[in-house]
């Protein structure tokens, strides 16, 4: 089987995902052109050499829909003869995206693909495009159907996270992100997106508040406590997890992620691929996984799924220098490195997406681009990059620098 490499990952900054954002007005195929044409126009890359683009969209509908991906490529002048394809697998879109181009290379079917991602959250809402898991009986019942905050504090509770804990990992996160954009460590992968005429739009996060601290995030009320109580989900979590007696309401805006707009692009190929193109790789992938996960706990699909990879990879934790999780909420970081036993100064180094944001299915695409850019930075060698999943579900991928 040939290897897959990474030669160049970038990303649009974060916008915030309101009709306020500065990137309110930028369609999500734009967005998605923006980093596909900064691939192209960085690597001096014939655009007629990519194999495919293999884009993530949690919401495909409207503007976002009628695969973005082969619009995206389009519209980007890659030519007709580029395929591209959307795929859909909630928060971990982006990364499986990635996962899938690399799929193609690995097989020999493919010597140069694009991955990513791509979300408008200020645009198409979230959960426009719908779906029976939350609203058909038949499937909600019987696998107890909850909305992901009062998972996330159903995990705080059963693992024994308090508020402060949860909020002072949000804190760190904020800090976190603020000491890297402050030391420019997000410069060799942030592209700024422009207007019609050239002009600059956004070219940094704007959902980060570094400011915050444990004072201001102590005024916000627990989020998912009325629903919990009074829409029966709390009873809904303690029917699946009978050893949790009440659910400690502990998760709000500040210490979870937040709804932004953005794009990501990742390309791999193979040696031969590079080869031709002109490139040169930046790192390998080692393996990939997905799995099905708890679906009442829903996020800890993380944990598993990071075993499996590594088991995959023939590793172990102790071979990863850095992990890279996203920031769904606090205490999905929190129980993984409970449950994995990791120092907390190899996750997340630059802060997450509860300071920066998380524009759904090009998440993964950014988080990844994000470590291997810490990699090169540090001189380290081996990353692991994961997400939790909706419904129940966890996808992690290894890079190994080269």
């Amino acid at each position: 089987m040939a290897e897959a490499f990474i030669y160049d990952a970038v990303r649009t900054p974060r916008g915030r995902g309101k009709p306020d954002g500065s990137l309110h007005e930028v369609p999500a195929v734009d967005l998605a052109v923006t980093t596909l044409d900064a691939i192209r126009r960085r690597n001096e890359l014939d655009p007629m050499l990519v194999e495919d683009v293999v884009l993530g969209c949690v919401d495909p509908v409207g503007e976002a829909g009628g695969d973005i991906a082969r619009a995206a490529a389009l519209k980007a002048g890659f030519g007709k003869e580029v395929p591209g394809i959307q795929i859909n697998r909630f928060c971990a879109s982006g990364l499986d995206a990635i996962n899938l181009a690399a799929a193609q290379v690995m097989t020999g079917m493919k010597d140069l693909a694009i991955g990513g991602g791509v979300e408008s959250m200020s645009r198409v809402g979230m959960g426009a495009s719908g779906g029976a898991w939350p609203v058909d009986p038949g499937i909600a019942v019987p696998n107890y159907f909850l909305p992901q905050g009062i998972s996330a504090d159903l995990i705080a509770t059963k693992y024994g996270f308090t508020r402060d804990d949860v909020d002072a990992y949000a804190v760190e996160s904020q800090k976190r992100a603020a000491r890297a954009w402050e030391e420019g460590r997000f410069g060799n992968s942030v592209v700024p997106v422009k207007d019609i005429n050239g002009l600059t739009i956004l070219d940094r996060d704007e959902h980060m508040r570094p400011q915050t601290d444990m004072q201001s995030l102590g005024q916000l009320k627990a989020a998912f406590e009325q629903i919990g109580e009074m829409g029966g989900f709390d009873a809904v979590a303690i029917a699946a997890h009978p050893d949790v007696e009440f659910i400690n309401h502990v998760h709000h805006a500040g210490n979870s992620s937040g709804i932004v707009d953005g794009a990501s692009a990742v390309l791999i190929g193979s040696e031969e691929g590079g080869r031709k193109a002109g490139l040169k790789p930046r790192a390998r992938i080692r393996s990939f996984a997905s799995i099905g996960s708890d679906l009442a706990l829903m996020l800890t699909g993380p944990i598993e799924v990071s075993e499996l990879a590594l088991r995959k990879a023939g590793m172990t934790k102790a071979d990863i220098d850095l992990f890279e999780i996203n920031e769904a909420f606090s205490a999905v970081v929190l129980r993984y490195m409970q449950a994995l036993d990791l120092d907390p100064a190899t996750v997340n180094v630059n802060g997450g997406a509860i300071a920066m944001g998380h524009p759904l299915g090009a998440t993964g695409g950014m988080i990844l681009g994000t470590v291997l850019d810490e990699l090169e930075r540090t001189g380290k060698q081996t990353a692991l990059v994961t997400l939790c999943v909706a419904a129940g579900m966890g996808t992690a991928t290894v890079i190994e620098r080269v």
